[in-house]
């Protein structure tokens, strides 16, 4: 794997621990250094993250967009904002996820190219029954590109720090975009904590 942010096969995505309002989540590369901050504002109806190089949020590296308000199915533009190119896009399945959490990625031209979806079904409605304790059976998703495995993300047991761990390292021929892997996990952490 390469250098840079976007160069490693696993990461650790952790939330602001005492954040009452808005989110601010870091990701780590395997050996525990921040490789990416990400703000999330508070009380904006139409979702615009933005994802620095550092807690300093000098160097904005990725934004990510939604294109409407308040939507169950929205899709998010995923933007590089050093070049302004289209990385991709995540698309949230409403209906299905009310019963099970499914997103589609998108590429840059609007294809859809592979899917994340959580472990199972039973165990994503026991979570929902579970509202406010689904802490207590952590989400596990797996991510496919052309019906193949070749990513997951996995919740950390923890009553108070929302902790996921990205897994890449079964993408051997890189065919999913590291920064769209990436911002993935952040709408994780940062829509599907709501629920």
């Amino acid at each position: 794997m390469g250098d840079g942010p976007f160069g490693h096969e696993r990461y650790l995505f952790r939330r602001k621990v005492f954040r009452f309002f808005g989110g601010g989540f870091t990701v780590f590369d395997p050996n525990g250094h921040t490789v990416l901050y990400s703000e999330q504002k508070s009380f904006r109806l139409k979702e615009d993250i933005r994802v620095y190089s550092d807690h300093s949020m000098t160097d904005e590296l990725l934004t990510i967009k939604a294109r409407q308000v308040l939507d169950i199915g929205a899709t998010y533009d995923v933007l590089d904002a050093r070049s302004g190119e289209a990385v991709g896009s995540l698309r949230r399945k409403g209906l299905k996820s009310v019963a099970r959490d499914e997103w589609a990625f998108l590429g840059p031209q609007g294809q859809e190219i592979g899917m994340i979806q959580e472990d199972s079904l039973f165990l994503a409605m026991l979570r929902r029954f579970l509202a406010g304790r689904n802490f207590l059976l952590p989400q596990r998703y797996t991510v496919k590109i052309g019906g193949q495995p070749v990513a997951s993300f996995r919740q950390h047991f923890n009553p108070f720090v929302l902790k996921y761990t990205l897994d890449l390292s079964a993408d051997h021929e890189q065919r999913l975009d590291r920064r769209l892997a990436i911002s993935a996990g952040i709408l994780l952490c940062a829509i599907e904590r709501r629920q």
